[in-house]
């Protein structure tokens, strides 16, 4: 019995959680906000100087390894209105140095444009709201070679 309510009560979550973009004769045509938020977060990463949705880089390593959409969901929220109308937030991190109205903007522009395309749904708004600032990760050209290494290598 408990199985069965619990199943109802995902079953309506998963109803309340969508948006009704199309309806035929052939039936509907629904977008989960987990789909809108996936587009949201693939748009926002793509942009220069973001480093990454906010939240804490462990948690979400071990969250992405698994395959949990939590953190998505922490950093992303996705508001579902009448008429195909969603309004959009995103947490994210940027790299030091880049200008933040700047980044922010782009990303705004980016999820708009994404979002529109892909699902044809209207974005009303997309607040973005930068928490942290992070250093620029640092990616050497050369592999380095250990000491004991060049200590042994044949001079032929």
């Amino acid at each position: 019995m408990k199985a069965a309510n619990e199943t109802k009560k995902t079953e309506q979550e998963a109803v309340q959680n969508t948006a009704l973009i199309d309806g035929s004769e052939m039936g509907d045509v629904k977008i989960h906000e987990n789909v809108i938020a996936a587009l949201v977060r693939q748009a926002a990463l793509e942009q220069e100087g973001v480093s990454r949705l906010a939240g804490s880089a462990l948690v979400d390593d071990i969250a992405n390894l698994v395959g949990s959409r939590r953190m998505q969901a922490r950093a992303i929220s996705v508001e579902l209105a009448e008429d195909s109308r969603v309004t959009i937030e995103i947490k994210l991190n940027l790299i030091f140095g880049f200008r933040i109205p700047e980044v922010a903007e782009r990303v705004q522009k980016a999820v708009i444009s994404t979002v529109e395309e892909i699902t044809g749904m209207t974005v009303m708004r997309v607040n973005v709201l930068i928490q942290e600032i992070e250093e620029p990760v640092v990616e050497s050209d050369e592999e380095e070679i250990p000491a004991a290494a060049v200590d042994t290598m044949p001079l032929n």
